[in-house]
């Protein structure tokens, strides 16, 4: 069976920080949204997704440099306050691997995002070769573009894969590319009721994830 892991809340902890950041970033432009109401809108997608949702609710364009201090002001806040890994992912990671099932990732954001969160949690090394972004295809989550991306370059097919996901927009990705999907709802900001209509199966411990995969 092939893992697929979402990367930011299902591996590193970084949506409350990565999500602050945009809210900031938006609300300088004039675009009044909350950290959770950003989650709300805007969790689990690619950066290109976003910036669309944003600029359709402002009815304009975001300016230049917008998405380049934003990245600044993300990544720093990152090293800043050194976010960690998702608790109890690294040993549910091992447990699997040594069951047999191989692993990769697929995230909706880019790869110098991910080498600075995997890489500050220590899940780099171990996923590198196997971390697909959304960058890589023409169209992000809740597409399924992604996964299947991932499973083919995994040389597999969607019925023996299994995607990890914490957001409504990956869940229905996953459901889309025919995948069972797993949703981590240990997070204060887990939108419980969407992920399940959704398709996902929620749990809420990191280390009851081999055992629901079996």
């Amino acid at each position: 069976m092939l893992i697929i892991f979402d990367c930011d809340g299902v591996l590193v902890d970084t949506e409350p920080v990565s999500n602050r950041c945009f809210s900031e970033a938006l609300n300088r432009e004039g675009l009044a949204w909350d950290v959770p109401e950003t989650m709300r809108r805007l969790l689990g997608r690619s950066l290109k997704s976003c910036i669309a949702i944003a600029e359709a609710e402002l009815g304009r364009a975001l300016p230049p440099g917008f998405v380049d201090r934003l990245q600044a002001d993300t990544f720093a806040a990152f090293k800043r306050e050194r976010v960690g890994a998702v608790p109890g992912v690294g040993a549910a990671i091992d447990t699997l691997e040594a069951a047999g099932h191989r692993t990769c990732v697929a995230s909706s954001g880019d790869l110098g995002k991910m080498r600075i969160t995997l890489g500050g949690a220590g899940l780099w090394d171990r996923f590198e070769g196997r971390i697909f972004s959304a960058t890589q295809v023409e169209r992000g989550k809740p597409f399924p573009d992604l996964f299947l991306l991932a499973a083919r370059e995994m040389g597999t097919t969607p019925d023996l894969c299994v995607v990890v996901e914490d957001a409504v927009a990956g869940t229905q990705a996953a459901v889309a590319a025919g995948m069972r999907v797993l949703c981590y709802a240990g997070a204060p900001y887990a939108d419980r009721d969407g992920l399940v209509t959704a398709g996902g199966h929620l749990f809420d411990d990191m280390r009851t994830l081999p055992t629901l995969i079996g």
